[in-house]
């Protein structure tokens, strides 16, 4: 049942994760969407049949839009009335925070508001949380990754074998989507010799229902989203990186883990109060043999498809262009990721225009149907048009076709 935790499954440790919340000094929506995700995270704790405990929040930066004191003071805020006393929480700061009035200035209101050290280290049921700040905007310094690396040791020593739950703002460089433009690789070496560490982190606003948010290879990492709006770290949108309609957007991790180690990881979309369908499950930890997530997924020979009742219409025709709107394809795989349009001169064959645009599988209810409208053609020309669909694994669908002569 994709509607509720694994029933199976016994949880030691419940805990949630958001990041990129940017709370603003005037009232704003994303206040509402902290709220509602910290109220979701209790019933659905509440409705678990063996384990009702939210043990632990962690906001993974960014929390605040441009870290002044009143966004701090309005998060905490929002903590303290939803946050019941089993629950503990922790956050960490980066560059947002960081847009008032500098680092010192931000850590002097974040130990003052919030009393938690910037860079933590705490044990939860037994399992080991460890968090950092970065020094400046989304980097680390040399003397960060020496804090990591003895909390890990430690962490490690207790328990070779249980996760080590590890959080900071920016990804992992070349780790999980969005990993490209938004991260650093300062502790990547460090990770390596504990492939236990579970990483959790935001920065680039990347949906958490994106395949590619889960990435195991030496360790594993997960891309915790945003509640505040989407951007997605693919560079050949026609749009850009930003998507139409990108502030409906407020999604979490809801994470799980039981007495043995095992840890369940649930995408949920708080903007409509669903989780996405799909569990990611790590069994072992501590042994990469093990990992499921891994780049092995781009060996799929699985492509999306367009099935034989494709809707696909040319309208409003004109000497500049014309409006395609077609169904979506299928996909054995949850989503489409995107789809390429290729226009070509009918006569000679020459590509004239290469476009492309995303399923917009970062809605819950994504649009049975999409549209994009071209307007910088030839007048008086026959065109091919051809539609392809990409998995997020690299494999492409046949296409669906169709000729358009413009006035």
């Amino acid at each position: 049942d994709l509607h509720m935790f694994q029933k199976d499954f016994k949880p030691a440790l419940r805990f949630m994760v958001v990041s990129d919340i940017h709370y603003k000094d005037e009232p704003c929506v994303e206040e509402e969407r902290m709220a509602k995700a910290l109220q979701i995270a209790y019933r659905l704790s509440e409705e678990s049949e063996s384990y009702k405990k939210l043990d632990a929040v962690y906001a993974v930066g960014d929390f605040a839009n441009s870290g002044t004191e009143t966004q701090m003071r309005k998060f905490k805020a929002t903590l303290d009335k939803y946050c019941k006393e089993e629950t503990q929480y922790c956050l960490m700061m980066a560059s947002h925070e960081y847009h008032g009035g500098g680092v010192e200035k931000a850590h002097e209101l974040f130990k003052e508001i919030f009393d938690i050290p910037v860079d933590n280290h705490r044990v939860i049921n037994g399992f080991h949380f460890i968090s950092m700040t970065c020094s400046h905007a989304c980097e680390f310094e040399d003397d960060k990754v020496e804090f990591a690396k003895k909390a890990l040791k430690e962490a490690r020593e207790a328990d070779p074998k249980k996760p080590i739950f590890f959080f900071q703002h920016p990804h992992i460089t070349d780790t999980v989507s969005g990993s490209i433009y938004w991260a650093d690789e300062k502790f990547y070496t460090t990770f390596m010799d504990f492939p236990q560490v579970i990483d959790f982190s935001g920065h680039s606003h990347v949906p958490i229902n994106d395949p590619r948010s889960i990435f195991q290879k030496h360790f594993t990492a997960l891309g915790t989203g945003s509640l505040s709006y989407f951007e997605l770290d693919e560079f050949d949108k026609y749009y850009g990186t930003v998507p139409p309609n990108k502030a409906d957007c407020a999604q979490m991790l809801l994470v799980e883990a039981d007495e043995n180690g095992r840890v369940r990881i649930y995408p949920y979309d708080v903007l409509t109060d669903n989780f996405f369908p799909f569990v990611w499950e790590i069994d072992e930890p501590w042994n990469p043999e093990s990992f499921k997530y891994t780049d092995a997924r781009y060996k799929t020979d699985k492509a999306p498809y367009f099935p034989e009742n494709t809707l696909l219409e040319v309208t409003d025709v004109n000497d500049k262009g014309f409006k395609l709107t077609f169904s979506q394809a299928k996909s054995d795989d949850e989503y489409v990721n995107d789809y390429k349009i290729v226009i070509k001169e009918k006569a000679t064959g020459t590509i004239i225009k290469q476009s492309c645009l995303w399923s917009e599988y970062y809605f819950y209810n994504m649009p049975e149907t999409l549209s994009i409208t071209f307007d910088d053609l030839d007048s008086g020309k026959d065109y091919t048009v051809d539609i392809f669909a990409g998995s997020f694994w690299n494999t492409i669908s046949k296409p669906v076709s169709t000729e358009v002569t413009t006035k």
